[in-house]
């Protein structure tokens, strides 16, 4: 199993940035997939995540109407849209499979993570 996230970097306040992972060695299109993110000092929390096809996904209060969570399993790519950006969104945001169709946690299998930066 392989997830590598990309599309972090450094965003101002207000701006937004596209998260990707690229998922192999499993079939993605059977899994329930998750970010979660873990700021300097601050333990690992969990971010979003969505179900198998897509149908159901979940938010932490934090970023809800802020992020969103996506998946294209013709391309075995999970993504997390980030809108409005905070510095306190700043963290390392990692890729997490799930162990079934619906449930992400327990994860399975993490990322390697993709820093994020908020910061003006």
């Amino acid at each position: 199993v392989q997830l590598v996230e990309s599309g972090g970097g450094l965003a101002q306040p207000g701006g937004s940035l596209r998260l990707s992972c690229a998922a192999s060695g499993f079939t993605f299109s059977s899994y329930a997939m998750a970010w979660f993110r873990q700021a300097p000092g601050k333990e690992r929390e969990f971010v979003a995540a969505i179900t198998w096809r897509g149908g159901i996904t979940y938010y932490a209060d934090s970023v809800k109407g802020r992020f969103t969570i996506s998946r294209d399993n013709a391309k075995n790519t999970l993504y997390l849209q980030m809108n409005s950006l905070k510095p306190e969104d700043t963290a390392l945001y990692y890729c997490a499979k799930g162990r079934d169709r619906i449930t992400s946690q327990p994860v399975d299998y993490w990322g390697q993570g993709t820093q994020v930066t908020v910061s003006s």
